[in-house]
């Protein structure tokens, strides 16, 4: 089952380089999602066939507000 894993960040700055590091760990840049709410930076990654684990913890190094996993339904 495919899961999106959401953390949301202060500064745009933060964004970007959760982007970078994704994409450099090899997730596509089409599971990788931002966007800006509430005055908050979120990104979202759609994880079918790669670690969450691994995820998180890149997630984790930029200091998130807050981190979620959610089921994704197909």
């Amino acid at each position: 089952m495919a899961e999106i894993i959401t953390a949301v960040y202060q500064s745009h700055t933060s964004v970007v380089n959760v982007v970078n590091d994704l994409v450099a760990t090899g997730i596509p840049q089409e599971e990788i999602h931002t966007r800006e709410h509430e005055g908050k930076h979120e990104v979202q990654v759609l994880t079918p066939n790669v670690t969450q684990s691994e995820i998180k913890e890149i997630l984790q190094r930029h200091q998130p507000l807050d981190l979620r996993v959610t089921e994704r339904a197909d």
